[in-house]
């Protein structure tokens, strides 16, 4: 019996004792274009490589730089899908704060909030990791 009778579910240990969903989430983290940040004393600068695999994809609908609320922007390398969702979250999220603060959502708090996200995916029944790193800059 091969590794993938183990890779099916995310709380299912292999028999060398890893979670192979983990595992495959940091392949497709390692295998994703290069992702940077600079930080600079005017404010800061982030970074990443858009190579599409297939000619067929439209390059004006691929976005891997986001601005999420004035002064934050996400970057990722990894799985796009993923990365949408967690943008569109961490929107909502700054949009609620905005709504019921009447000022833009601190970058640790909506960082802290993204995380959760993160986690709550991971750690609930029938969902896994996010395939992806993201770079949060603000």
């Amino acid at each position: 019996m091969g590794d993938s009778a183990y890779s099916f579910s995310l709380t299912t240990f292999s028999r060398t004792g890893k979670l192979l969903q983990i595992e495959y989430a940091l392949n497709a983290v390692a295998n994703g274009r290069t992702s940077l940040g600079l930080c600079t004393k005017d404010g800061v600068v982030i970074a990443t490589d858009k190579k599409l695999s297939s000619s067929l994809v439209d390059v004006e609908h691929v976005h891997k730089v986001e601005q999420v609320t004035p002064a934050c922007g996400f970057v990722y390398s990894g799985v796009g899908p993923d990365y949408r969702v967690l943008v569109r979250k961490a929107r909502k999220s700054s949009q609620s704060y905005n709504l019921q603060y009447g000022e833009v959502q601190p970058i640790s708090q909506l960082v802290k909030q993204t995380a959760s996200v993160m986690q709550e995916y991971t750690q609930s029944g029938g969902g896994g990791p996010f395939w992806g790193s993201f770079l949060v800059a603000g």
